[in-house]
């Protein structure tokens, strides 16, 4: 789903859910006191976050496991397969598709073996059975049945906790104190400065950066369907990038053909363009009229971020 507008505020809506928040914040500080961690051989380091919606976690995931890369280490991806029917443990195939894997679970296997798998220790055992020696957990911090070496809690700056209320009143999965006593490091994504509640651990600095030359002075009609489609019209129209159109789907919509064909015949002699993770999800067949915008994380001390991951040894 695309996050709701009264999340950002505390308004009556907000208000009104608010002690159901309070139950679904104590569910998962109960898991978390209660869970007995599956250990794997391998070393797992998750990339997480402490809301629902876009912080860009697996931007995040897929920059640390291409650090991982460089140590020559065996890195394979474990995720849920958020959007998708499968529910694994299963590698996720070459030629597999987002109605059955989900779109991040498609990404991430373009970089590294990519794991799907709802029970997550499930998912790292065959991890290891496959030749994993790192892990890298696309999501997960409220998940407590396999074991951590490394948490990593991913903040978006600018939206940083929302209204601070917890499901279905706010954007947070668990009260901000608690998740931040089980990270090992937080990254914030972008330059605004989120309050991190206390927090003393490593805090690193990076930001998405799209590549969108090729888009300046071009008229586009942009779609997506993610968490927080304003940051990808944003990044186009910062590129200057001319956008004719514009359409909102909800986050990790499932595109029909008749959809393609409805946008295809809005563009005009616009260029239809959207994301990355949005792309996987189009029928092949529609894919070579759209474009997707490429985009990758920067860290803004990249040795900071290998002083973290040598925690891992």
């Amino acid at each position: 789903m695309r996050t709701p507008e009264f999340w950002r505020r505390r308004g009556l809506a907000a208000l009104l859910l608010a002690p159901l928040g309070l139950l679904y914040g104590a569910s998962v500080a109960w898991k978390a006191r209660h869970a007995k961690p599956y250990r794997a051989r391998a070393k797992v380091i998750c990339i997480g976050n402490l809301t629902a919606g876009g912080s860009g976690k697996t931007p995040v995931a897929l920059a640390v496991a291409a650090r991982l890369q460089v140590r020559h280490r065996d890195i394979f991806f474990l995720t849920r397969g958020y959007g998708g029917a499968e529910r694994g443990p299963v590698r996720v195939g070459s030629e597999g598709d987002a109605a059955r894997f989900g779109d991040e679970a498609l990404l991430l296997a373009r970089t590294a073996p990519t794991i799907v798998a709802g029970d997550r220790a499930a998912g790292a055992v065959l991890a290891v059975a496959e030749g994993a020696g790192v892990i890298v957990m696309d999501d997960g911090h409220q998940n407590f049945s396999l074991a951590k070496n490394l948490s990593v809690v991913v903040v978006d700056g600018e939206y940083g906790f929302g209204n601070g209320l917890m499901i279905p009143a706010g954007p947070l999965r668990e009260t901000v104190p608690q998740g931040l006593a089980r990270a090992d490091a937080v990254i914030v994504m972008g330059d605004a400065s989120p309050d991190l509640r206390g927090y003393a651990g490593p805090v690193l600095r990076a930001r998405l950066v799209a590549d969108a030359k090729e888009f300046r002075g071009r008229r586009v009609f942009a779609f997506a369907g993610i968490g927080r489609p304003e940051k990808f019209f944003a990044s186009l129209e910062q590129a200057g990038a001319i956008i004719a159109d514009r359409q909102i789907f909800a986050d990790h919509h499932p595109y029909r053909d008749d959809e393609m064909v409805a946008l295809k015949a809005r563009a005009g002699d616009a260029q239809l363009l959207t994301t990355e993770k949005d792309l996987v999800r189009v029928g092949a067949e529609h894919r070579d009229a759209i474009a997707a915008l490429p985009v990758h994380v920067q860290f803004d001390d990249e040795q900071a971020l290998d002083r973290l991951l040598d925690r891992l040894a």
